[in-house]
């Protein structure tokens, strides 16, 4: 009888033990957003997208369980090793639970590895590099937006299929740019074009004139822009400068945000083909979102920042389900629910950390179409979530069965 009531004892007191370890550590949420507040990524990252992982918040409910949730943010001014120190710190020190958004790809790979050993959730919004679910996986990592997968299919894709079957690289010569570089010659390849070559500018680059020059000099049909950005706006404006368009060559911008287009103008951006997660004017929903957002940050959200608003969303939800906040745990319940918000329908947390979800494929307006500011795209395709990524067999992430 006593050796029954030991082991019953024995039992609850390992039920209790597992009950208490499936908590919300510090007895709150905390939420870091990561990115760039201060350079050429901030205008489609920075605060914008402190603001979109507050609304999410707000709609939410603003605690979790009983639980408050707190947000915080750095910048990473696109260093890997500023990234990580501040990783390190929130982790460590302050008790951040996610690290979210986190533009500029070699950033991102530097910060998965540390945050799936301290047992955190990744929460990737801006980095596009497809190795982040791929070679560089992570079981605490979750891909939101988009990746370089999809923009070469979408844009890269579109390219070829209008005759662009001869390809020259402007590459940012950086993890993002490589891999948006490589995917993309892989497509074009794959249809039956040639890349003829490339040229690779250092990071945040003002003048671009000795690249443009030798794209121009390489005789290609296409000259892929594989940068992002303030680079991306600098290089379509000098080469609108240098006539590269007007002599016959074509610009291929193979990641473009609205607000690029914002800032280059419909004049110089008329006839650019782009592929996004996510435009404000898409529907109701979209619009909805959009005049919260800039009734506080004052211009129209990046498909970035709204990837953040799901991200968070989803996260949190998935912590009031299981009750802690350990990375794992939490990875393993996204990838169990539906993702259903303004900018995803049905989409899914794949295997890989990846987010399957269609993509869509734009056209920029002639300014003679433009109804008014910030009325920039017409739809050409939308490109299905099953479509748009790359297959789980083929990504070489280690945890990814069969």
């Amino acid at each position: 009888m006593k050796l029954k009531q030991a082991l019953l004892a024995s039992a609850a007191g390992v039920l209790f033990a597992g009950a208490a370890s499936a908590q919300i550590s510090g007895d709150v949420v905390k939420i870091g957003v990561l990115n760039d507040q201060s350079s050429l990524y901030a205008d489609i990252s920075g605060q914008g997208s402190v603001t979109a992982a507050r609304m999410a918040v707000e709609d939410f409910g603003a605690t979790v369980n009983g639980k408050k949730i707190e947000i915080v943010f750095a910048d990473h001014q696109n260093k890997p090793d500023v990234g990580s120190n501040i990783a390190r710190q929130w982790i460590d020190r302050d008790g951040v639970d996610t690290i979210v958004d986190v533009p500029t790809s070699s950033v991102a790979l530097a910060l998965a590895p540390l945050i799936k050993e301290k047992n955190k959730v990744f929460l990737n919004s801006g980095a596009a590099s497809s190795d982040l679910t791929g070679k560089a996986c992570q079981t605490t990592t979750v891909h939101w937006t988009y990746d370089t997968i999809a923009l070469s299919k979408g844009t890269g894709g579109a390219v070829v299929k209008a005759g662009g079957d001869s390809w020259y690289f402007l590459t940012a010569d950086y993890a993002f740019g490589h891999a948006l570089e490589r995917d993309t010659a892989e497509v074009v390849k794959a249809a039956g074009g040639k890349v003829l070559g490339q040229v690779r500018h250092p990071l945040n680059t003002s003048d671009f004139s000795s690249f443009l020059l030798q794209a121009q000099a390489s005789k290609a049909k296409v000259i892929g822009l594989a940068n992002a950005g303030g680079d991306t706006i600098n290089s379509i404006k000098q080469a609108a400068e240098f006539g590269i368009v007007t002599g016959g060559q074509k610009l291929a911008g193979l990641l473009v945000f609205v607000t690029d287009i914002h800032a280059l103008g419909l004049q110089t951006a008329q006839g650019l083909q782009l592929t996004e997660a996510f435009y404000w004017d898409q529907n109701d929903e979209t619009r909805a979102f959009t005049k919260r957002f800039e009734a506080v940050m004052k211009k129209k959200p990046s498909m970035v920042q709204a990837g953040v608003y799901g991200a968070v969303l989803h996260y949190l939800k998935a912590i009031k389900e299981v009750n802690t906040d350990e990375g794992e745990k939490v990875v393993a319940q996204m990838k169990k629910m539906p993702i259903n918000d303004f900018m995803t329908k049905n989409g899914s947390v794949r295997e890989d950390g990846r987010v399957a979800r269609d993509m869509y494929l734009f056209e920029v307006k002639k300014p003679s179409e433009s109804k008014g500011a910030w009325d920039y795209y017409k739809p050409i395709r939308t490109i299905p979530g099953d479509e748009a990524y790359r297959p789980l067999k083929d990504g070489g992430c280690s945890f990814v069965k069969g």
